[in-house]
């Protein structure tokens, strides 16, 4: 006795993933990587909606001795496997250092989605040095990059020091009437 999992294909369920790539990748390598997830999309009967990158970021925390990714989001409709399918291939590439996959909404008419051609693009990530270079020396201006050595106090010499006259205490009188 078999069970058959019946799938609608007028009704989907509505998602995001959000996954960050190593900061040292090239345009051509990112392009790969983006490419491979949407075809793992499309393979299980998927629709992409949206693909962006967010470009180069400082990480909450290192990952895998990294302090910063280049973060990209894709949004799609998809069916009961896509999830999984998306994430096992992205799991498999050294370039992908995180993934999170998020369910939006459930249940969703697919006829009543439209989808913009401009926002399912998949274009090359380029990263500036110019981009990258602003970010650090930000932090550095206030203070808060963790990258730079702890500034220290300058050093005291007595030479250095100028001389100071002692100075006399003064006395205060006591007003007349209180003896």
């Amino acid at each position: 006795m078999s069970t058959e999992i019946v799938i609608d294909p007028k009704r989907a369920t509505d998602y995001e993933t959000v996954f960050i790539l190593r900061p040292d990748i090239d345009a051509e390598t990112s392009e790969k990587v983006i490419s491979r997830a949407v075809s793992a999309i499309e393979a299980t009967h998927g629709r992409l909606t949206k693909v962006e990158s967010w470009g180069k970021r400082k990480l909450a925390y290192p990952v895998g001795k990294q302090r910063k990714g280049v973060y990209v989001y894709v949004r799609f409709l998809g069916y009961r496997g896509t999830v999984s399918e998306l994430e096992r291939n992205l799991r498999m590439l050294d370039t992908v250092l995180r993934y999170m996959t998020v369910q939006l909404a459930k249940d969703i008419d697919t006829s009543t989605v439209t989808v913009d051609p401009e926002e399912v693009k998949v274009r090359r990530i380029e990263v500036t040095p110019d981009e990258d270079d602003r970010e650090d020396s930000f932090e550095a201006q206030l203070g808060l990059s963790d990258d730079l050595p702890p500034r220290r106090a300058p050093e005291f010499t007595p030479e250095r020091a100028e001389p100071t006259e002692p100075t006399e205490p003064t006395e205060t009188k006591a007003p007349a009437g209180d003896a």
